[in-house]
């Protein structure tokens, strides 16, 4: 159990990177464009805004998979946003 915790703390996209904080922190954006969604009626949702969230989300999940070690947890968030 705690050499799977000590690998977890050491992997290449582990809680001591980037790779691991940025996309915990890109989850913001998944729940902000939730939240809009659910209090706004449809014609107040900002047609620009949305298109622009569909073009860095769909260039991130494009980085996500490019960037070696492939970073799963940013394709995801990133994934959930352009859906």
């Amino acid at each position: 159990m705690a050499s799977n915790f000590q690998a977890f703390l050491n992997n290449p996209v582990g809680p001591k990177t980037t790779h691991f904080w940025g996309p915990i922190a890109n989850w913001g954006f998944v729940a902000a464009g939730l939240m809009d969604m659910m209090k706004k009626p449809p014609k107040m949702i900002s047609g620009n805004m949305t298109a622009a969230m569909c073009v860095y989300s769909a260039l991130f999940m494009r980085f996500a998979w490019m960037v070696q070690p492939r970073n799963y947890l940013l394709l995801s968030c990133n994934a959930s946003n352009e859906t």
